[in-house]
């Protein structure tokens, strides 16, 4: 499965952990933030890895890339996050070639998705193409998939229903907060952090709670004014966080940091208080369940919310794989393309080699040896040849190393790279 500028003794791999097996926690330990990105990137270069995508979100974390063994990869995400090797091996996956080809299409068209048809994953993708781009870590086979895969999330996304109604962490968290506190109209909500699923869960909170008794507070207050203008909302100073958090009703906490920044030392509360961390790593430490009237509950079992929407959602995962499966057929048969292509390639020269050394032959030995029409000839003959191992090749069955590795030895040809 790989492109023909990759030595033969390198296989494609993915590597990572997810929502599947892995908790919040762990995956807290394992996420890589945008410097850690950047320093895998580095390391990789600095490896001889040619190739490589690396992708974290609040639900995975994977690298996918060429390599000799997946240690290679899996050492990436251990030396530039909080995991270890050991717990690598406990929650990790590491899929190969087809496998791993299989598996990015169903991450980035949302069937992999901890919410099915949540289609956020496929622009952490593109990014994270785009950051390898800059490290000159993307060859043609790479970047061919990712192509494929985004075709196939638009693909899926416009022709199927499967990301129809809205279901996604931030609408689940309201959900839950509408059916939880009463006259939710009245309370006031603090919201702290403004990043991604802050904004989503902040419009959602306006859209379907009418609550003009929201604050935001981000560490960098402009963006949080930037948000709180779009929807006439309150401000306030990280400083003022401890306090704002003794006047709420609900919390929201969607922040990035790498610590917990809430914890019950600054909690003084005079009322019941619902807190919903949606952070990963986690920033809220659970010993804030041991005040009275505190209520935590984080991002893992609002993901777990299932509804009328995600049921409706199922039915439309056969006609997704069905898209899947024409385009990542589409791709097989360019990657095996591109295998064989310097064999044939190969053999058409060694086949033009003896007809210029046969024409050579008969047009000393032959008076009247008409080379033009040998010329001719000669090359349908080769063309017919090289056609027929061409399609024997693409067959669905042929073994193509074997094959390949037969047609090299047959006609003592050489290429470099498979």
């Amino acid at each position: 499965m790989m492109n023909n500028n990759v030595s033969k003794h390198l296989s494609f791999y993915c590597v990572g952990l997810s929502y599947k097996k892995a908790d919040a926690e762990t995956r807290g330990k394992f996420s890589l933030d945008a410097i850690a990105k950047t320093r895998a990137l580095e390391q990789a270069k600095n490896e001889g890895i040619e190739s490589i995508l690396v992708t974290s979100t609040c639900n995975r974390t994977e690298i996918y890339g060429f390599a000799e063994h997946p240690f290679q990869l899996i050492k990436l995400i251990c030396d530039n996050s909080q995991g270890t090797v050991n717990a690598f091996q406990e929650v990790g996956f590491v899929y190969k070639n087809q496998e791993a080809i299989n598996h990015i299409f169903r991450v980035g068209t949302g069937l992999d998705s901890q919410i099915l048809g949540d289609f956020e994953i496929i622009s952490q993708i593109k990014t994270s193409f785009t950051h390898s781009k800059s490290f000159g870590l993307i060859n043609a086979f790479t970047e061919r998939l990712v192509n494929a895969v985004i075709q196939a999330s638009k693909k899926i996304k416009t022709e199927t229903e499967i990301s129809s109604g809205a279901t996604s962490v931030s609408f689940a968290s309201v959900q839950y907060i509408i059916k939880n506190i009463e006259n939710i109209g009245n309370k006031n909500i603090l919201l702290f952090g403004t990043g991604k699923i802050g904004r989503n869960t902040c419009e959602n909170l306006v859209k379907h709670t009418k609550n003009d008794h929201i604050t935001l507070i981000n560490r960098t207050k402009d963006k949080a004014e930037k948000l709180a203008g779009k929807l006439n909302l309150i401000v306030k100073d990280y400083s003022e966080l401890h306090l704002e958090l003794q006047k709420a009703d609900v919390v929201v906490v969607a922040t990035g940091a790498q610590n917990p920044t809430v914890d019950k030392a600054i909690l003084n509360l005079k009322k019941p208080l619902l807190i919903l961390d949606l952070s990963i790593p986690k920033n809220v430490n659970e010993n804030v369940e041991e005040v009275e009237g505190v209520t935590l509950v984080h991002m893992d079992y609002l993901s777990q919310l299932t509804d009328e929407t995600l049921e409706n959602r199922k039915k439309h995962i056969p006609a997704a794989e069905a898209i899947i499966e024409e385009i990542k057929e589409e791709f097989l048969v360019w990657t095996k393309g591109r295998k064989f292509a310097p064999t044939i390639n190969a053999l058409k020269a060694k086949l033009n080699e003896i007809k210029n050394s046969e024409l050579n032959f008969q047009s000393k030995k032959i008076s009247d040896f008409n080379e033009e029409q040998a010329e001719i000839i000669s090359n349908r003959i080769i063309q017919k040849i090289t056609t027929h191992f061409a399609n024997h090749l693409k067959e669905d069955d042929t073994m193509v190393d074997e094959s390949i590795e037969w047609i090299e030895k047959v006609f003592k040809i050489n290429t470099l790279a498979k």
